[in-house]
């Protein structure tokens, strides 16, 4: 696949070797990461937990959180065994607690369907509640090492720069982005499965959006970014700001239903926010993702 010297010319496929080295001496210890293992077994568990926290949340608020959700719920069947209302106390403060009930959701499945081993086929993980193509492509690059692509933000910026010369990959991923990723990744399941890891790694530390460390990148001289000066691009779209949102009022009245054993009163979710319409839409949602439901009395309880 290499097509010669030139910058960008073969992508990180031709790099493969320099990017492993890298990722050996700088790639960061975090709990969830562990040598891949062949076949379903307990290491998926914990690398399937730690996909669905990381989804729009940093890797420094993950951990503490993955090491206590590990050390309570240690397999699916643990998990399974609880009640989504645990799940979503546990989520804590780690946002988008839809992810909670999910992630339950696809432990009862993984019980029911597989024994209660997190499968690696492809086509059974994305089966599971919550799992989407990446999740899928992560949890058989990262727990049993064969060729799942995991285009996540990190790794589709180092592509679109490194590959193709362009300052970020913006959008959803296209079809034709997975065909070129998958070109590039190399053959040998354990290389490519590292290989994904060290992309993704080189765009959270060194090949980030706004601050890139080309003088520290292990595969700058074939990067056809930097080879025509670092070009701008269209900047990214900024999440909208979260004091005052619905996603602030949702979470406040969550903590109250956190807070309480029993099912809390509607007076009590009124003091948790002010405002009665936006009060009323965020509750009114949380019912829909089948975060709350009513109990008996007009009160409002998590999902038993």
């Amino acid at each position: 696949m290499p097509r010669g010297n030139d910058p960008g010319q073969g992508g990180p496929h031709a790099s493969a070797g320099a990017l492993a080295t890298w990722f050996a001496r700088t790639g960061r210890a975090l709990p969830w990461r562990r040598p891949p293992a062949p076949g379903p077994g307990p290491h998926g568990w914990g690398v399937l937990v730690s996909e669905f926290m990381l989804q729009q949340t940093p890797v420094d608020r993950v951990i503490p959180a993955w090491t206590a959700w590990m050390d309570r719920w240690p397999q699916p069947t643990d998990l399974a065994a609880d009640s989504p209302a645990e799940a979503i106390r546990a989520w804590g403060r780690l946002g988008y607690p839809r992810r909670a009930k999910r992630l339950h959701e696809a432990s009862v499945v993984i019980v029911e369907r597989h024994d209660g081993l997190v499968p690696d086929v492809h086509e059974h993980l994305l089966a599971l509640p919550g799992v989407g193509e990446y999740t899928a492509g992560a949890v058989r690059a990262f727990a049993y090492g064969q060729p799942g692509l995991a285009l996540d933000t990190n790794v589709r910026r180092v592509l679109a720069r490194h590959d193709r010369g362009l300052p970020d990959a913006l959008g959803s991923v296209t079809v034709e982005e997975r065909r070129r990723a998958a070109e590039l990744m190399p053959p040998a399941d354990g290389e490519g499965a590292a290989w994904m890891a060290a992309l993704m790694e080189l765009g959270a530390l060194v090949c980030t959006s706004r601050s890139p460390r080309c003088d520290a990148c292990p595969i700058a001289d074939s990067c056809a970014w930097l080879a025509l000066g670092r070009p701008a691009g269209e900047a990214r779209r900024r999440q909208a700001a979260y004091d005052g949102s619905d996603r602030q009022a949702r979470g406040a009245l969550l903590a109250v239903l956190r807070a309480s054993d029993a099912p809390v009163t509607q007076r009590a979710l009124d003091l948790a926010w002010p405002d009665a319409i936006q009060r009323a839409r965020a509750l009114d949602g949380l019912v829909a993702d089948g975060l709350v439901v009513p109990a008996a009395r007009g009160r409002w309880s998590l999902p038993a």
